[in-house]
This record gives C-alpha cells, sequence and structure tokens, in this order.
C-alpha cells in the first residue's frame, strides 16, 4: 500500500505532481537512451569550445569576460 501524504500540497499542479508520484512509484516516464554518436560529437567540440575562445580573446577580453563571470557567481549566491 502507498504511504499517505503527510500534508497535500497547496498548489494544484504540485498536488498533481504528488499524486502521479504516488501512483507509479516515483517513475513518471521512461528515460530514452542518448545516442552515442551525438554525445561523442558533443563532448568533441565541448572540449576544444572554452580554450579556442580564450586563444582567440585579448588578455583584456578575458580580464572582462573572468570579472564578468565572478560577478554572476557571487550574485547567485547573494
Amino acid at each position: 500500500m502507498p504511504k499517505r501524504l503527510r500534508k497535500p500540497p497547496r498548489d494544484v499542479n504540485s498536488l498533481a505532481f504528488a499524486i502521479v508520484q504516488a501512483t507509479t512509484g516515483g517513475k513518471v516516464a521512461e528515460e530514452r537512451p542518448k545516442d552515442p554518436a551525438a554525445v561523442a560529437m558533443g563532448r568533441k567540440g565541448g572540449k576544444k569550445g572554452g580554450a579556442v575562445r580564450a586563444s582567440r580573446m585579448t588578455p583584456e577580453q578575458r580580464s572582462e569576460a573572468a570579472k564578468k563571470a565572478a560577478d554572476a557567481r557571487w550574485k547567485a549566491k547573494s
């Protein structure tokens, strides 16, 4: 027998999601397997992308990009 919910969610969508989770045992949808060729192609481009971009930037541009990234990280924490 499935466990009861302790408190029903206030939002209708959250309640519907909780009901689906309870009735399906936590599985909502089956995850499709990834295409190995597509994974390899994406990884190939992703591994060299940042290094190539940095090599084409001037030191001032790299500094500006680093400052912008640091600001975004600190903004997310506060």
